[in-house]
């Protein structure tokens, strides 16, 4: 799969660069003399994040490093190999990591749902990769939409606020770990994909897409709310903003409810 765009020639535009250059600048999640390895699964988010980051190293006032890691879990129809080729265009310095995850999973997983055992797995290859390379910062794609669908999950299901985090540190103390693409909408980056004609990766979690689950049925339950209230997105970033970067968060449990 290649781009019909050229790769260097990507120019992101402001509707992007102001959120994500906001963002970074809100919670500090890039600082000069930092390395920084962006996880890139072959889907639009990652793809995405990593041109603005590109383009921000070239033009930001500090001076950072941005490499690159994927992790190919072996499932049967996603093959992020093509990335290889790609990365070398961009000139990104890149690691290419294929482990048996879906076999481990089979394994090893006991009552864990194979999406939870997965991501905890390929967490685990990128705090190696970081660590082995020098790097002290890993940068995930998740936008506003995925934040605003873990809150609703976290709420509804789990009865607790929470959200994921904008920059907070690993428990070992050694990494940071920051999701640039808080202030960013899903449509934003779909459409930047298509525009340039990234090098997607058809389901970049096949085993995820064979079934609905209940992130999916908090996306269509948003997306139909949105249409009546346009503020939708706007309100609730302003309502998890005091979870974006604390460690507490507030249970059903602690609430009096009388």
């Amino acid at each position: 799969m290649t781009s019909t765009i050229s790769a260097t020639s990507i120019k992101p535009p402001k509707s992007l660069l102001r959120p994500i250059g906001r963002a970074i600048a809100d919670y500090q999640m890039i600082k000069g003399g930092d390395r920084v390895l962006v996880a890139v699964s072959g889907g639009k988010d990652s793809l995405t994040l990593l041109h603005i980051l590109l383009h921000l190293k070239r033009n930001a006032p500090i001076g950072f490093e941005v490499g690159a890691v994927t992790i190919d879990p072996q499932v049967e129809g996603y093959d992020p190999s093509h990335l290889i080729d790609y990365m070398k265009t961009l000139g990104v310095k890149f690691f290419y990591q294929s482990q048996p995850i879906m076999q481990r999973a089979v394994e090893h997983m006991g009552k864990a749902s194979y999406c939870s055992f997965c991501s905890r797995m390929k967490r685990g290859i990128m705090y190696a990769t970081a660590r082995r390379e020098g790097y002290n910062v890993l940068v995930l794609g998740q936008h506003l939409d995925d934040l605003a669908e873990s809150f609703l999950l976290s709420a509804f299901h789990g009865g607790q606020l929470r959200t994921m985090k904008a920059n907070y540190t690993n428990d070992a103390g050694d990494l940071r770990i920051v999701r640039p693409l808080i202030y960013v909408r899903e449509r934003q980056t779909t459409s930047f994909a298509r525009e340039n004609g990234l090098p997607l990766v058809k389901d970049s979690c096949p085993a995820c897409f064979k079934m609905p689950t209940q992130r999916q049925h908090m996306k269509d339950l948003l997306l139909e709310e949105e249409k009546s209230n346009r503020n939708l997105f706007k309100n609730l970033l302003t309502t998890m903003r005091p979870l974006l970067n604390q460690d507490y968060y507030v249970r059903a449990s602690d609430v009096d409810m009388k």
